[in-house]
């Protein structure tokens, strides 16, 4: 099933985004701290943000419901201005918002950061010539808290954490329950991304929505969220990507990204890798499901400096891949899923529909995963592969799933499994990495299948007939 968005699923995913796709929930704010503003236009505002400067900071600015529309930069948020927060009074994000003129406009930021313990909350922005919102690790500008913002067309990346090899970091930097759009389906140009963010430490992402970063040319769009130029131990959890040019990366060539962990995220991407990694040694990706169109692997681990790598649990339509030496353990992922296994892959919703048995409690255990995508505990036992764990408290449904076409067996075998299919088929035979071993077309009946050839371990079989396709998992004891 081809995965291109058609006019009805994007309209059907923008009426039920907010129902269905809900994850986990936002944590309340605390209460405003220091000095408190409370302003209704752009003069205000500019006005509120320079007696912060004369006061060297923690002040809360609140911004009373109305749209701000910015004809100059507001001003430089210094390292003086330390504890700032620009928040809406209201706590309706859609009902505040400070735009530019546009992304080919002369307003370069709405917020320009350099000082520490910076807050933005409960606010749509956006429309500028570069950064939404720029956080200097140059600056040393620590502990940014990004929550419920909306994000819409920037001509350059969302969010930016800028800083050089030699710079500071901007340490426990946190972006949660935020959205990042392009409203018309496309980017302005190639150079432009959601989060990207360079000499960031500590960092988490999670419960976020990715929308359409993507590039109107030839070349590739950025990653919807993207740490590198040595980037350390980064968090990122339980977002939503969807149609995007690549979803999440960690380091670029040589300029890479040590420890972190990617988990529990649905990655929709169009034409390039779900999950990748360069250059990134000690990197966890768990449970994450991933549907990548127009590319070869859904996620990928790559250059020797890539070591360490643990990948497992995850759920993809591609393969998982090393490529120029990366290096790391690979188990218990499901790859070549079809959409049918998801409650509706047209709109992006890939709770699991059943208990399905490929999948179904084959993950291995993991200390770090113990949350699925809607923070719902995963059941006893065993876990579900991919970031949905099934459960019929939340999914009604509880049929278990199984073709009766094609049924493969004993399995697990000594390395010979009889296949038994009611018509014909062409099947062909994968490794954990992707790697295709053996493909050969199968007449209908029954026959035997002699993998003895191939080491212990576990494989996939994948068959194709008249209107019906599936994938086996086959185990060689």
């Amino acid at each position: 099933m081809k995965f291109t968005i058609t006019l009805f699923a994007f309209l059907a995913f923008s009426i039920l985004s907010e129902k269905i796709l809900a994850q986990c929930e936002c944590p309340q704010l605390p209460d405003p701290q220091g000095v408190i503003d409370t302003v209704s236009t752009v003069g205000e505002l500019q006005a509120a943000l320079q007696q912060a400067n004369q006061d060297s900071g923690n002040h809360t600015i609140l911004l009373e419901d109305g749209t701000y529309e910015l004809f100059n930069n507001l001003l430089y948020i210094g390292q003086n201005m330390s504890n700032l927060t620009i928040r809406s009074l209201s706590g309706d994000r859609d009902a505040v918002i400070v735009k530019g003129p546009g992304m080919d406009g002369n307003i370069s930021h709405v917020f320009n950061v350099a000082a520490k313990n910076f807050t933005a909350a409960d606010l749509t922005i956006g429309w500028v010539a570069n950064h939404a919102i720029q956080i200097h690790a140059e600056s040393d500008a620590d502990f940014p808290l990004i929550q419920n913002v909306k994000f819409v067309d920037v001509r350059e990346q969302m969010l930016k954490v800028s800083g050089s090899v030699s710079s500071d970091f901007s340490d426990g930097g946190v972006v949660q329950c935020c959205e990042f759009e392009f409203t018309d389906g496309v980017g302005f140009q190639y150079y432009t991304g959601g989060i990207d963010a360079h000499r960031a430490k500590d960092w988490v992402v999670r419960n976020n929505i990715f929308r359409h970063i993507r590039s109107p040319e030839n070349m590739l769009s950025e990653h919807a969220i993207h740490f590198w130029s040595w980037s350390e131990n980064t968090l990122v959890e339980n977002n939503l990507i969807i149609n995007c040019d690549r979803g999440i990366g960690f380091g670029l060539g040589s300029s890479g990204h040590n420890g972190g962990t990617i988990r529990n995220n649905w990655v929709h991407t169009s034409r390039d890798v779900g999950i990748g990694l360069e250059s990134a040694p000690d990197v966890k990706i768990y449970h994450n499901t991933v549907f990548t169109e127009n590319y070869f692997n859904s996620i990928e681990y790559r250059f020797t400096e890539t070591v360490n790598t643990h990948i497992a649990n995850n759920l993809t339509n591609k393969s998982v891949a090393s490529r120029d030496g990366g290096t790391g353990t690979i188990e218990s992922n499901f790859l070549f899923a079809d959409a049918s296994i998801f409650v509706d892959a047209e709109i992006f919703d890939y709770h699991l529909t059943d208990a399905h048995l490929a999948i179904a409690n084959e993950g291995v255990l993991l200390a770090e995963a113990a949350l699925d995508y809607d923070c719902h505990e995963r059941l006893d036992g065993l876990p579900d592969i991919g970031a949905d764990e099934f459960d019929s408290v939340f999914n009604p449904t509880n049929n278990i799933s199984r073709n009766e076409s094609v049924r493969v067996f004993p399995n697990p075998s000594s390395g010979e499994f009889f296949i038994k299919n009611k018509t014909p088929i062409f099947i062909e035979i994968y490794d954990l990495s992707g790697k295709k071993i053996i493909e050969k077309e199968l007449p209908q009946g029954g026959q035997t299948l002699f993998l003895n050839d191939l080491s212990s371990g576990v494989y996939f079989l994948k068959w194709v007939g008249y209107k019906m396709a599936g994938v086996e998992k086959v185990v060689i004891k």
